[in-house]
């Protein structure tokens, strides 16, 4: 009787929204308050009914932490005195608690309902995000390739992956911090906070709101913050970044050895290989682990040859013939090989091209993906060495600038103020994005106002052939703007 109280109520509350928002012409009803927060009975019914009443023309919403909204209200309201367009907020995910369950079966450390919230933590950003003013439609533009609420098996394997990659992960902290006497104890509670977030997610996958790779890897990474390991990759990239810079005259000397078109492959071929050095993808971890000697033409070898996965080339090379763009943005993703031989040398073709260049790296530490302030000792190293970049970086036709990210990923709607006053500024015509976080699991489907260069290496084996191609498969996807 109670849940059939329960579900008219429900029904009712879904018409009743359903008639207002279509009275009103709108598409999105937003719900809030006790009746309805923690309980997922509740929302489902309502929003089978909006669905139904609206024939799939109205969509209901729900809202994560409502109960705080006043109170975040009034502090975001009292916050405007503070010059609150100098920064931005951002939710940290490893101070949210998300959507506990009710059910002792359903997750065992559940709290009692009476008189308890879920917790909220909002980061002050330093910096005022904003869109990419290249998106071609900023409103419709969504970062993520995949919803894992609504994709059951994908969901079912990333959980998994991100479970079995967790005790590395751990390692990985505790060695970058040996002198640290409590580095395993932090490290431990940092692999029990991070299992039991994912469990939540196992039986909730709505437990903090959209549930993607993105927001799978935010919340690693800020769990780490938690626990004081801001960086755990920083050994690794500084001895990678090293070892690259090496090399880099050896291969500026055998690119410039190349004929035009021979030398455009090599070029594309390089920024591929270098992107395989990724290690937050556990098959190219395991090979860099067990294999000190693993290189930048090894990786080379193991790249999916002609015709790729995804295989615009022509059509780029077809564009490369026409006049030079006038400035290209290029987000990049990891230290060591990928930038410096893979990255750097294509943006001294770009240069050479006559077209200027932005260099967007992150501004907090990932994984091994470079950093801004990283990135500044990079190019300084670079350029005692190479007069052409050298020589761009005095005249301002290389600058570096940092994304106001994080993150693994790239969110093109949530980017440092300062980047997106530049690219207006400097006529950008070309945006290059590199890597699996970036290109795959974020903004493969991006629309963009200018021309784009989306390019990957898939180094999951499960991606790969979900995507109907096999580890190691190569994205080269070139895109113009749609008219």
């Amino acid at each position: 009787m109670a849940k059939s109280l329960l579900h008219m109520i429900s029904n009712d509350i879904g018409q009743l929204a359903c008639l207002y928002a279509k009275q009103h012409n709108l598409s999105q009803v937003y719900f809030g308050g006790f009746f309805i927060r923690g309980h997922p009975v509740t929302m489902h019914t309502i929003t089978y009914s909006i669905n139904f009443f609206s024939k799939g023309e109205v969509q209901a919403l729900f809202l994560r932490h409502e109960g705080y909204l006043g109170a975040i209200g009034a502090f975001l309201k009292g916050a405007e005195q503070d010059n609150p367009n100098m920064y931005s907020w951002g939710e940290n995910y490893a101070g949210s608690s998300g959507l506990m369950s009710t059910s002792p079966d359903v997750y065992p450390m559940q709290r009692s309902r009476s008189g308890t919230f879920d917790m909220l933590e909002m980061d002050r950003l330093e910096r005022q995000l904003v869109n990419l003013p290249l998106l071609f439609d900023p409103s419709s533009y969504v970062p993520d390739t995949v919803d894992l609420t609504e994709d059951a098996m994908a969901r079912e394997y990333w959980l998994t992956c991100f479970e079995d990659a967790l005790e590395g992960v751990a390692k990985r902290a505790v060695a970058s911090q040996l002198d640290a006497k409590d580095a395993v104890e932090r490290a431990e509670k940092f692999q029990q906070k991070y299992w039991n977030k994912l469990q939540t997610l196992r039986h909730q996958p709505f437990a903090y709101g959209s549930l993607t790779v993105r927001s799978l890897l935010d919340t690693r990474e800020h769990c780490l913050n938690e626990f004081n390991f801001p960086d755990p990759y920083s050994k690794v990239k500084q001895k990678e970044n090293d070892i690259a810079l090496k090399c880099y005259q050896k291969v500026i000397r055998t690119l410039d050895a190349l004929g035009w078109d021979d030398k455009q492959f090599a070029l594309v071929k390089g920024l591929l290989a270098g992107n395989v050095f990724d290690w937050g993808a556990k098959a190219v971890s395991d090979v860099l682990e067990s294999d000190p000697e693993f290189g930048f033409e090894e990786a080379k070898t193991k790249l999916q040859a002609r015709p790729w996965l995804v295989d615009s080339y022509c059509e780029w090379i077809k564009r490369l013939k026409g006049p030079p763009h006038k400035c290209a943005l290029i987000f990049v993703d990891n230290s060591g090989i990928d930038i410096i031989l893979g990255v750097f040398p294509y943006v001294r073709e770009l240069i050479s091209r006559g077209t200027e260049v932005i260099l967007a790296c992150n501004s907090g530490p990932a994984l091994n993906d470079v950093t801004y302030n990283e990135s500044l000792i990079v190019v300084e190293r670079i350029a005692e060495m190479d007069s052409i970049i050298q020589s761009a970086l005095q005249s301002e036709k290389l600058i570096l600038v940092q994304t106001g990210s994080s993150s693994p990923c790239l969110d093109l709607s949530r980017l440092d103020k300062g980047l997106a006053m530049l690219v207006k500024e400097r006529n950008t015509d070309l945006v290059i994005i590199e890597g699996m976080g970036r290109a795959i699991h974020t903004n493969y489907y991006a629309v963009l106002q200018c021309e784009s260069l989306k390019l990957a290496v898939i180094k999951n084996s499960w991606l790969a052939e979900r995507l109907g191609g096999k580890i190691f498969s190569v994205v080269f996807k070139y895109e113009t703007p749609p008219k």
